[in-house]
């Protein structure tokens, strides 16, 4: 199983992807996957992102309980930063 940090890391990573990348068939699968392992491993729900210049702020409900983590953007930013600048590398592919 995977932690719960490393869950919510990924998720939001592809998230990022997906919201640069709306119509990419490919991160939408990634990011569903992780929110799977999200909610059927971890019953993470009501997920929400917020973010200044320098940290994502995630919240979330698990349990009876709010709880509150935080990444940098470089960290997150990663990986739609590396497609953005190789695009040739990472084509865009739609749903069908």
């Amino acid at each position: 199983m995977q932690s719960l940090q490393d869950a919510l890391y990924n998720w939001l990573t592809i998230k990022v992807v997906c919201d640069a990348r709306p119509d990419d068939a490919a991160a939408i699968e990634t990011r569903e996957f992780f929110e799977e392992i999200l909610s059927t491993q971890h019953h993470v729900s009501n997920i929400e992102i917020t973010q200044d210049d320098v940290m994502y702020y995630v919240s979330y409900q698990q349990g009876d309980g709010t709880k509150k983590v935080r990444y940098p953007r470089e960290l997150i930013e990663i990986m739609i930063n590396q497609i953005n600048q190789e695009p040739e590398k990472y084509r865009d592919y739609p749903m069908d």
